[in-house]
């Protein structure tokens, strides 16, 4: 059945990708964005589909539109370290004041909302891989706080109403996630060594040790959306690839798939940076049969091909 889809977030990096999914399966797709972190480049060839809509608008402030609507994503918030040390109160307000208002929204329209929380979710973890159930380790004065404890808060927002209001959800806890489209100036670590490799500059590694897990961007969109076609909530769900890399191995990769003459400068720890990052996927795996596809060499080609088009 072809949907009315509300993509809160959607001239963003991941947001881009998932309307674009969203239209390729036939529904209608209304993007709402501020574009604080969005771009319209993200969204130029998505207009040219009749299907699709933007909308510039900030979640934060009330919610209207007409028409009936079947299923709102929520990825509306500053998800980059760059971003939310420099907007620490934008960020808190995403995740707080946008929270109220989509549920509002949802309720009022009678529609389902997927909220994308994160990994940052369980902090710096004491417990590896990290499964749903772990309560995470997280510093919520720390300077990352307004992030991770926003999505925290925005996760117990939306169980609230679902208690009590009957509104209904599904959580994603996104890891890592990576693919073309992402931005170069958001300090994410694959664009800044890509962006040091093509200059044959050192590349900055903090620490070097920690691990991350990368997921490319396709298999995660096609995570959020059987999640979002799951007719009951399931609790919160991990969406990343279990595939563990150490960030200094990243950065050699890197170096070897650009043929790049770069060595790597290394740098002090940044403060409550996560040291290690793995997703536990078995509930999203028996839930619904839910695994990533694209092997992580394949998926950095394709990234470091579309950055470099745009970076040289």
């Amino acid at each position: 059945m072809n949907k009315r889809v509300f993509v809160a977030g959607g001239a963003g990096f991941i947001g881009h990708h998932l309307c674009n999914s969203l239209l390729k399966r036939g529904h209608e797709v209304l993007c709402f964005d501020n574009l604080s972190s969005g771009r319209l480049v993200n969204i130029n060839e998505l207009k040219k589909n009749k299907r699709f809509r933007f909308l510039r608008g900030d979640i934060t402030r009330s919610i209207r539109l007409n028409g009936s609507i079947n299923e709102i994503y929520n990825l509306a918030s500053l998800a980059s370290p760059v971003d939310y040390e420099k907007f620490p109160i934008e960020t808190l307000r995403a995740n707080t004041y946008g929270i109220f208002n989509l549920v509002k929204f949802a309720l009022s329209k009678n529609a389902k909302l997927l909220q994308t929380s994160t990994s940052e979710i369980y902090g710096d973890p004491l417990e590896h891989p990290q499964k749903e159930t772990y309560l995470g380790n997280v510093n919520n004065l720390g300077w990352r706080g307004c992030y991770d404890e926003g999505k925290r808060v925005a996760e117990t927002i939306l169980v609230t109403f679902h208690n009590t209001k009957s509104l209904k959800i599904q959580i994603a806890r996104i890891f890592n996630t990576y693919g073309p489209g992402m931005r170069t100036d958001d300090g994410r670590v694959i664009p800044e060594f890509i962006k040091a490799a093509i200059k044959n500059k050192r590349l900055p590694v903090n620490g070097g040790k920690q691990t991350r897990s990368f997921c490319y961007v396709d298999d995660l969109v096609r995570g959020l959306i059987k999640l979002q076609s799951l007719p009951k909530y399931v609790g919160p769900m991990n969406l990343g690839n279990p595939e563990e890399i150490t960030i200094a191995n990243l950065a050699r990769q890197i170096i070897y798939l650009l043929g790049s003459k770069s060595g790597i400068k290394f740098l002090p720890n940044q403060p409550d940076d996560p040291r290690k990052r793995k997703p536990d996927i078995k509930k999203a795996y028996r839930t619904m049969d839910w695994v990533p596809r694209i092997e992580f060499q394949v998926g950095l080609k394709k990234t470091i091909a579309e950055l470099s088009s745009r970076l040289k």
